[in-house]
C-alpha cells in the first residue's frame, strides 16, 4: 500500500535527490541547477511557495509530486500547477503515481480549487497514457513559452 504524505524538512536532500533522478530520465541534468538549500528554502520557509507530497512504500520513497498554486482567472478559484510527478522505475505500475495524483484531487475537493494542470514532454508516451488513463485532457492551442536568462534580465532591466 503507498503512503502519500507531505515531504519533511529533514528530507530536502531526498527530494533533491528524487529531482535529480527525474532531470536525468527527462535528458535535463544539462538544465538541473537546483542545490539543497535552495529546495529547503521553497519547501520550508514561511511562507512555502513550492509543496512535496512524497510516495512510500513500506517506509522507502518510490516519488514525489512537486506542486504550487495557481490562480486561473477565469475559473476565479485557486487551481494546482503539478510542477512535476515522478515515480521510479522499480516502483511504476504499482499505483503511486494515481495515489500523489488522487491527493492533490483531494486537496482540490477539501479546499475548492478549480483545477489541476501541469505539462508533459511529447516524447514520454508512457507518462501521456497514464494520464489519459486519468481522464486528463490534452490543452490544445496553448504553446508554453519561457523567459530565462539573458532575455529575463534585458525585460527586468527595462
Amino acid at each position: 500500500m503507498t503512503e502519500i504524505r507531505p515531504a519533511r524538512p529533514e528530507e530536502a536532500a531526498l527530494v533533491h535527490r528524487l529531482l535529480l533522478e527525474l532531470a536525468d530520465y527527462e535528458k535535463l541534468t544539462d538544465e538541473f541547477r537546483l542545490d539543497v538549500a535552495g529546495l529547503e528554502r521553497a519547501l520550508f520557509s514561511a511562507p512555502a511557495r513550492a509543496f512535496c507530497d512524497l510516495a512510500l512504500d513500506a517506509g522507502e520513497p518510490i516519488g514525489f509530486a512537486l506542486w504550487h498554486y495557481t490562480f486561473p482567472t477565469f475559473a476565479g478559484r485557486l487551481g494546482i500547477w503539478l510542477e512535476d510527478l515522478y515515480v521510479r522505475p522499480q516502483a511504476r505500475g504499482r499505483g503511486a503515481g494515481k495515489a500523489l495524483l488522487a491527493g492533490l484531487a483531494r486537496r482540490c475537493a477539501e479546499e475548492d480549487l478549480s483545477r489541476i494542470e501541469w505539462s508533459v514532454l511529447d516524447w514520454n508516451a508512457p507518462s501521456i497514457a497514464f494520464y489519459d488513463s486519468l481522464g486528463a485532457e490534452t490543452k490544445s492551442g496553448w504553446t508554453t513559452r519561457r523567459l530565462t536568462g539573458e532575455a529575463l534580465a534585458t525585460l527586468a532591466a527595462d
